[in-house]
């Protein structure tokens, strides 16, 4: 196994479950354009509660059924690749949170994956 690192750039854009764009899930819109632009990695995390610009809360609880639960979108890349990709998010997200912020990637990859060059510690740059 090999580990790739490197410092990165990681984008989390918060919105509404039911937000759409042309009739299908915004979330899935973001994450097939990621994928297209070729960015390392795109995952959707579906919230059990929260609330943003409108305050008001919108939870999974039993009690208090919520339609629009809150979404979370992570894509990592490289900070020229998702500062690229940036405009593509102001078309798509008309209401909600857009996110960046400087990390540092830890990748783990199977034999299988291996391709490019690595320093005397087997360590790769995204």
């Amino acid at each position: 196994m090999t580990r790739l690192t490197g410092n990165a750039l990681r984008v989390t854009v918060f919105i509404g479950e039911h937000d759409t764009w042309h009739h299908k899930p915004l979330y899935s819109e973001i994450v097939h354009r990621a994928h297209a632009a070729g960015l390392a990695g795109a995952s959707v995390f579906r919230g059990i509660e929260g609330f943003g610009a409108s305050s008001r809360i919108h939870t999974s609880r039993l009690l208090s059924l919520s339609e629009d639960l809150p979404v979370a979108i992570v894509i990592v890349d490289t900070e020229e690749r998702v500062r690229a990709f940036l405009p593509q998010l102001d078309e798509l997200v008309t209401e909600g949170l857009v996110v960046l912020d400087d990390c540092e990637v830890i990748r783990y990859v199977g034999r299988g994956e291996e391709s490019g060059e690595s320093d005397a510690n087997g360590k790769r740059s995204l």
